[in-house]
């Protein structure tokens, strides 16, 4: 069988795993650049019967399954991702599976961004390479600064926990969260979305992207926030209004944002969000950790090994 890794970027999906497994039954050919456009894709794999996607790098719709005749098992590292059409691959027989994979890669990339921010590292690295004035801007101390986190589950209750440990003041507020759940965490339930944002001097978004969440943070919502605020976001792109942010960004409504994830992937050259000066922005790394990595491509490994013996795991839908 033939089985194409898409998107590896970093070039590393064969050294991150032991693939001997499968070596004698499968041809792996990996790419590392991202495909634009649906023909180029279906072009390039049409051939094989195992496809291995890195996140939600590249959607996997009905249109794109349709193409692909030849396609049996779809892997995806994570055991969620939205933007494989489930009930598709369903339809024409196609297995999807997913992967686990390890560390706190996110919730440690989140505390990046909120240092960063709070430190204007950016300005203050780009003037010392640059040979620009010593000392020009003043830091943001975050001890007693309200930390307020939409989500509290895995990775929202991490970051409470090493923001409690800098010293700031926690609350939490999302649709289902209960106060037993909020106090077992050690943070305060807010009382709701609007006091959560409006009390705030950072807001850091865990939630799972859904009906309820997508646009969740608009203009009204950046409204309530602090102008000396900082919006952080490493979860999904849509549950914040793009235009929305632009603009608060732009006219000042909020100090800031510290961003992961964007509703394009990768990031258009001519995006504002790459050029604002109040923006601290990373390409969807948070996930991108050698321990995350190595358990994505072992589960790859291991999905495609009980394909191949008529068990699969992990199977998604």
């Amino acid at each position: 069988m033939k089985c194409a890794v898409l998107d590896d970027y970093q070039q590393v999906a064969l050294s991150m795993a032991d693939w001997s497994a499968v070596a004698d039954r499968v041809e792996v050919k990996v790419f590392h650049d991202h495909f634009g456009n649906e023909d180029e894709l279906a072009a390039a794999i049409g051939d094989c019967e195992i496809v291995v996607i890195m996140r939600e790098r590249t959607p996997f719709r009905g249109t794109l399954f349709e193409r692909l005749p030849r396609l049996k098992l779809l892997v995806t590292t994570g055991m969620r991702n939205a933007s494989v059409d489930l009930a598709a691959a369903a339809e024409r027989g196609i297995v999807v599976c997913g992967t686990r994979g390890g560390g706190e890669g996110t919730t440690e990339l989140t505390w990046a961004l909120i240092l960063g921010l709070a430190r204007r590292l950016v300005q203050e690295n780009e003037a010392l390479r640059g040979g620009g004035q010593w000392q020009s801007t003043i830091g943001v101390d975050l001890i007693g600064k309200r930390l307020g986190l939409l989500g509290l589950g895995h990775i929202g209750s991490n970051v409470a926990r090493i923001g409690q440990a800098f010293g700031m003041e926690v609350a939490a507020w999302s649709p289902n969260l209960t106060a037993d759940k909020a106090e077992a965490a050690g943070v305060r339930l807010a009382a709701s979305k609007e006091e959560l944002l409006e009390s705030s001097d950072f807001v850091s978004i865990h939630l799972v992207l859904g009906d309820r969440s997508r646009g969740l943070i608009g203009a009204r919502e950046l409204g309530l926030m602090k102008p000396t605020a900082y919006l952080i976001n490493t979860s999904r792109a849509p549950i914040v209004d793009r235009e929305a942010l632009v603009a608060a960004l732009r006219g000042g409504t909020i100090a800031g944002a510290g961003l992961d994830v964007f509703e394009t992937e990768p990031l258009p050259a001519d995006d504002p969000l790459r050029s604002l000066p109040n923006v601290l922005a990373t390409p969807h790394v948070g996930y991108v950790t050698e321990a995350a990595y190595r358990g994505f491509f072992r589960g790859v490994v291991a999905d495609i090994e009980a394909f191949l013996n008529g068990s699969p795991v992990n199977v998604l839908g």
